[in-house]
């Protein structure tokens, strides 16, 4: 069964980690997927891989949102789902006390403004084709504390925030417009390697102990994958969650589950 066959949907952070697993299961799903990513050499390279389209974009540039949404109007006059998934982690190790305001200023401009700016620029285009669904990406690390990666952590609680706010919204002014949150645990990508790197240097710790320490603390006993995370977006994607809005969707094995 292709759950979400012919809609035509926009997948930021596309070229690797989370993002690319995403748009390669909604290709697979029969979406007519764009990707986008300022990684575009390998944005690129996926896109001729699943035989869809790439866009070069930074989220946090506004003009840049509306070229995106504007040329995927022209290109397939529809918009069904847009898939909020880029964002970086920053400085590993950053507390409340060794945080920087520019640390803090540069990832909260990518998670939560490069967030806002998403939907705030597509509601207009699910809207004109009748609805759609938009899924953004945020973290386990929006409900338990983060001391460790504390602008990060705040980052995610606010999409989280957002999310329900624009799923609200919707939902009054009759757009026919579903807005939901997935909330990944500990996931081997990228991005939890470099934070796990920067932890180990800065506490002495080996690598692989960490990674130990992560996965002991799952109860499930063992970490997720970036196709775990695929498959929910998948279902909130696809008209199986029509009437699910405003929800977070966590997909962490059961590690908030015991907080």
């Amino acid at each position: 069964m292709r759950r979400v066959q012919d809609k035509v949907a926009i997948v930021t952070g596309g070229a690797s980690g989370l993002g690319s697993a995403i748009a390669r299961r909604l290709v697979t799903e029969g979406a007519r997927v764009v990707i986008t990513d300022i990684q575009t050499q390998f944005g690129q390279g996926l896109a001729n891989e699943l035989n869809c389209d790439f866009i070069a974009q930074d989220v946090t540039n506004e003009k840049q949102w509306e070229s995106v949404i504007h040329q995927v109007e022209e290109k397939y006059a529809a918009l069904h789902i847009l898939v909020n998934s880029a964002g970086i982690e920053g400085s590993a190790n950053t507390n409340p006390e060794t945080a920087t305001l520019s640390d803090w200023q540069t990832i909260q401009r990518v998670n939560v403004e490069g967030v806002f700016l998403g939907c705030r620029t597509a509601i207009p285009a699910l809207r004109l084709t009748g609805g759609g669904s938009i899924i953004n990406l945020s973290s386990m690390g929006s409900l338990v504390p983060t001391p460790n990666n504390m602008a990060y952590g705040v980052s995610k609680a606010a999409v989280r925030h957002l999310t329900t706010s624009v799923a609200m919204h919707c939902a009054k002014n009759g757009s026919r417009i579903r807005c939901n949150s997935v909330h990944p645990g500990v996931i081997k990508t990228p991005m939890i390697e470099r934070l796990t790197e920067g932890r180990a240097k800065s506490s002495g710790v080996a690598y692989e102990q960490l990674m130990k320490e992560y996965q002991s603390n799952i109860p499930q006993g063992e970490f997720q994958t970036p196709e775990d995370i695929a498959y929910a977006v998948l279902f909130l994607a696809s008209d199986e969650a029509k009437h699910i809005t405003g929800t977070q969707l966590i997909v962490d094995g059961g590690i908030t589950m015991g907080r």
